[in-house]
């Protein structure tokens, strides 16, 4: 099966991460960005580089941007550029396209032009920023949607030493233990019978709301 071809346009601190990450994972990437100067220090690690206005359809057309699986938009403050592209690329035939977005509105925008995922980073880490402040044992927080959610919660010492059935937590708050991690291994499915054990993380699953409840009960 071939690998599939991704481009990532945009090489800030964002759109570089993904490029970097992927290439690391064994795929070939095009990177783009307007400015010369970064493409030039772009150049000495990615696959591909190349300064483009992404905002010209012919641009994209000689860059044969449709053969590409997946183009990630990483354009950062120019939200119209990001709009212009996107439109570009779905005209193009380019199978998904993913875009970060800056806000709530440009989200809005995006999807309804034909982005096929939009990705809030900044929101996002804000959103785990403010949750770790609340209780330092939320390692990890995901939202699903705007009514569920993911956490991963390093056992507190209330939890350890008790087995599920016990902490009954989806009782106690409508959510379900979803696996428990304890060290390099990863109990998924855990039984009602499996211990907790001090140093154990929990993947829980639930309603935001509860799970704010759940999590509050637990911060330090």
């Amino acid at each position: 099966m071939a690998k599939k071809q991704f481009a990532v346009i945009g090489m800030g601190r964002f759109g570089s991460s993904v490029a970097t990450t992927l290439m690391e994972l064994g795929f070939d990437v095009l990177a783009i960005d307007r400015s010369e100067q970064i493409i030039q220090d772009v150049s000495d690690w990615a696959t591909h580089a190349v300064s483009a206005d992404t905002t010209d359809e012919d641009t994209l057309r000689t860059l044969a941007i449709s053969n590409f699986d997946v183009v990630v938009v990483a354009i950062g403050a120019d939200i119209q550029a990001s709009i212009l592209t996107v439109l570009i690329l779905k005209e193009l035939g380019v199978k998904q396209v993913i875009v970060k977005a800056q806000n709530e509105l440009h989200g809005k925008l995006l999807s309804k032009i034909g982005a096929d995922k939009i990705v809030f980073p900044e929101r996002d880490m804000g959103m785990r920023l403010a949750h770790n402040l609340v209780s330092p044992n939320i390692l990890e927080f995901i939202e699903l949607s705007q009514e569920y959610s993911i956490i991963e919660l390093k056992a507190p010492a209330e939890l350890v030493g008790k087995t599920l059935k016990q902490l009954d937590i989806r009782a106690n708050y409508r959510c379900n233990v979803l696996a428990i991690k304890s060290g390099a291994e990863l109990n998924i499915a855990p039984f009602d019978d499996d211990w907790v054990e001090e140093n154990d993380v929990l993947v829980i699953a639930g309603k935001s709301k509860d799970i704010s409840k759940l999590e509050l009960d637990y911060a330090d």
